[in-house]
């Protein structure tokens, strides 16, 4: 993940096993809505993921990336499926396993910092 400079939106870009990376600009208000709602973790034995993919420059600048505009979860045993309803392609769906699923949760609270909540 990657914040813009205004404090609108994280880049977010998935690894997805057997298939090319993929990248979502997410808005800062549902980063805030998954922070309610994303559960945190209690297994002090749980082993991070391994190292996501690289955002870099190109992908800021890439004109195909699309945006979220609202996401749904879906609590599965030991992961989380989560649909984001994109601006100009169809919905993507990704299912994260407990690792990554805390790890995107501390990400995005490290972020929660740089961004604007226009809801609060």
């Amino acid at each position: 993940m990657s914040c813009d400079r205004v404090g609108n939106l994280l880049l977010t870009k998935f690894s997805a096993h057997g298939a090319s990376d993929v990248a979502v600009f997410v808005p800062a208000s549902v980063v805030f809505w998954l922070l309610k709602h994303l559960p945190v973790n209690q297994d002090p034995t749980l082993q991070p993921p391994p190292p996501g993919p690289e955002i870099t420059q190109w992908d800021w600048d890439h004109p195909n990336i699309p945006r979220a505009f609202t996401v749904q979860c879906k609590v599965l045993p030991g992961k989380i499926s989560m649909t984001y309803n994109l601006d100009r392609k169809p919905d993507l769906t990704v299912v994260l396993d407990r690792g990554n699923v805390e790890l995107m949760r501390q990400i995005m609270l490290a972020y929660s910092k740089d961004l604007i909540d226009l809801d609060a």
